[in-house]
């Protein structure tokens, strides 16, 4: 853990501005569903087709490299009326809005020739307009397909054919010691290159994606970082992406060699996800874990040395019980991963897909044993039923409130519609659903079990009368 006075010092910088809070942003397309980004990958290890040892300089890896790393423009519109002294209010009435704007500068890396960008969910966030500037000078507007505030992870689109793209690596093959590039804009001088090496993996309990329960996993670097650079790409000596620049830690808001990138392997998932689906899907376990220490290793019998994770507790209900697994089993890996702490556990969950298979290697009573489990969805916001729509119980007060005095009228009332809902345009709140798929909905979990992807018939009172409508889920 972090000194309490470098915590304080430091605030955890965020480089490019305040981080989101909330839920993953979604599109308001109702397209078909696309296609993840067709994005290059060399998994290989660095070792693997390595260099001679006397290389004397990296210009012919870092060439390319910078050619499909981007400065990421936002600008951000804010209103706000001038206070006036009520004495003169009642002659001259409210001064009109006075309009600023706000400017923000980030940068971002091209994973396809079609345009998809990764950057930091930070460095867009609450934007009104967004400019993507290459490095050859070109600027392209570019839309947000989506965001992450979990991970720190967005990403953007620009309408551009055949850009040059950075070639992404096997984040979970990086070593500790690999000589790592930072490429970004820092400060806005221009594009600026530097150099370090991976000083540390797996970094967690750092705070920073503490406001939104975030996931932290970071490439710790001392790969020179500062306010500009986030979303720009951290690269290896062959010229591959590791990790999604992100954040540093300073007393004096500039680098001292403290600076945290997001592994490339997580930012590939959050975007295939937020790219096919306009959300991030996140697997469920439904276990309550603790890193196991030295001294339960020996009460629990097991051998010297041995590392995992022990569970504490099992949700009811949960994939974690359907699969057999009892309170005080360790797990020491999962998919052959090793899982070394309960973040390890988290992370490695949350990054498999919902109902997809995964293999835990367990420890029960000094015997190790492999138990198959079948995931369930994480759901981040628990009021919820479909994307950007929450809703809630029509309890007594609600009705009274709403003026409902038709005990026919049951089910759930909406009580929020985002603005970036793909369902703003049906879905109202106030709106009593009651029936989904022609059942009954009297609570949320109710409602989630009777949604499906695709089309779903819904039934709802408007305040006018009972009327049916179809909303697409995917």
């Amino acid at each position: 853990m972090l000194v309490p006075a470098l915590r304080l010092l430091a605030a955890l910088l965020l480089l490019a501005g305040p981080l989101a809070a909330g839920q993953p942003k979604v599109r308001s397309s109702s397209a078909p569903r696309p296609s993840p980004p067709a994005v290059r990958i060399d998994a290989s290890s660095l070792e693997e087709g390595a260099e001679p040892a006397r290389l004397r300089s990296y210009a012919d890896v870092i060439e390319p490299a910078q050619k499909a790393v981007v400065s990421v423009y936002s600008t951000r519109i804010v209103r706000e009326r001038m206070a006036i002294n009520p004495l003169f209010r009642q002659y001259f009435g409210d001064l009109p809005e006075r309009e600023s704007r706000q400017e923000g500068l980030g940068s971002g890396v091209i994973v396809s020739p079609d345009g998809y960008i990764l950057t930091n969910n930070h460095v867009i966030e609450g934007a009104d307009e967004l400019k993507v500037t290459l490095a050859d000078d070109r600027d392209f507007p570019a839309r947000v397909v989506g965001t992450d505030p979990k991970t720190d992870v967005a990403v953007l689109k620009i309408e551009a054919e055949g850009l040059p793209v950075l070639t992404l690596a096997d984040s979970d093959r990086v070593r500790v010691g690999d000589i790592a590039f930072a490429v970004g804009n820092p400060l806005g001088v221009g594009q600026t290159v530097t150099m370090g090496i991976v000083s540390a993996k797996g970094r967690s309990r750092l705070g920073l994606l503490e406001r939104v329960s975030g996931y932290e996993d970071f490439i710790q670097t001392d790969a020179a970082i500062n306010m500009g650079n986030s979303g720009g790409a951290l690269i290896d000596a062959r010229g591959r992406l590791i990790g999604v620049n992100s954040a540093i830690i300073s007393p004096s808001r500039g680098n001292i060699g403290i600076g945290f990138a997001i592994p490339v392997n997580l930012a590939r998932f959050i975007m295939n996800s937020l790219v096919e689906t306009g959300t991030v899907a996140r697997g469920y376990l439904g276990v309550t874990s603790d890193t196991l220490t030295a001294e339960l290793a020996e009460q629990l019998g097991l051998a010297r040395g041995t590392r995992g994770v022990i569970i504490t507790e099992i949700d009811a209900a949960s994939p974690a019980e359907a699969a057999g697994l009892r309170r005080a089993d360790v797990i020491v890996a999962l998919n052959g991963q090793t899982v070394l702490t309960w973040e390890d556990l988290r992370v490695l969950v949350a990054q498999s897909l919902p109902d997809s298979k995964v293999s835990l290697k367990v420890l029960r009573d000094g015997q190790a044993r492999t138990v198959e489990v079948e995931l369930g969805r994480v759901v981040d916001n628990p009021d919820e039923l479909v994307a950007g729509v929450e809703a809630a119980p029509l309890t007594p007060e609600v009705r009274r409130r709403l003026g409902l005095n038709d005990a026919r009228i049951s089910g759930l009332v909406v009580t929020r519609v985002s603005e970036d809902s793909p369902h703003r345009g049906r879905l109202a709140e106030g709106m009593v659903i009651l029936e989904i798929n022609r059942a009954p909905v009297p609570d949320l979990a109710a409602g989630r079990e009777r949604i499906r992807s695709g089309r779903n018939l819904i039934a709802v009172f408007d305040g006018r009368g009972i009327r049916y409508l179809v909303i697409t889920v995917k």
